[in-house]
């Protein structure tokens, strides 16, 4: 099994930099994890997930709330926003991982001498040599998009590639909206849970009709 926290801890070549690529993720699995908000029993199954679980209630809160919104009734948690097989599990923790390196390269932030930074991390960390060339070969790979919306398999999961990659950047500059825009319409995600993706991350709406 992937340690998922582990590779996102390498990704934070400078913790103290206001928008240093997946602060945000560090951040809401440690909130989240610590308070149980809106994990339910997930927590208890896969804890050892940490960011992994963390989005994955994140994008089902906001799920829950665009359906009751709209006179509906959420999926179930478990059922489809996090696997119960093993393998499946590692897979959705490896699309949202890249999901989160392609956003944060949408604004050119992951340059030649940042990937250095964070490739000397990783070297120092206990990772096994797979994980390591997983994310060596992730922040090698030009932008893909297309990569990432393929891996959408369920509108769930879309949910879940937008939450991971609106929590790995600020979105505070053009490049980054325009990225997140894109990408909620090439997942073909509603506006409405667009913005419940947002508000659950504690993060500024896109503008009416962006997605």
């Amino acid at each position: 099994m992937f340690n998922f926290d582990q590779i996102l801890k390498t990704l934070q070549s400078d913790p103290n930099a206001k928008r240093t690529a997946m602060t945000g993720a560090a951040g809401l699995a440690a909130g989240m994890l610590m308070s149980g908000g809106g994990l339910g029993k997930m927590v208890g199954n896969t804890a050892k997930l940490g960011a992994i679980a963390a989005i994955g209630g994140l994008a089902y809160n906001a799920w829950q709330k665009h359906q009751q919104s709209q006179g509906g009734t959420a999926t179930p948690l478990e059922d489809a926003f996090m696997p119960k097989a093993e393998a499946h599990q590692e897979e959705l923790g490896k699309t949202l991982v890249r999901a989160m390196i392609s956003a944060a390269k949408a604004d050119g932030r992951i340059d030649a001498e940042e990937k250095e930074r964070i490739f000397g991390r990783l070297e120092s960390m206990q990772l096994s040599a797979e994980e390591k060339a997983f994310v060596f070969d992730e922040l090698s790979s030009p932008l893909d998009m297309n990569a990432v919306v393929a891996r959408a398999d369920t509108p769930e999961h879309a949910a879940e590639i937008y939450a991971a990659s609106l929590v790995a950047i600020t979105a505070d500059t053009a490049a980054e909206r325009a990225y997140l825009e894109t990408l909620a319409h090439r997942l073909k995600l509603e506006p409405g849970l667009v913005s419940e993706i947002h508000k659950a991350a504690g993060m500024t709406p896109l503008a009416p009709g962006a997605a």
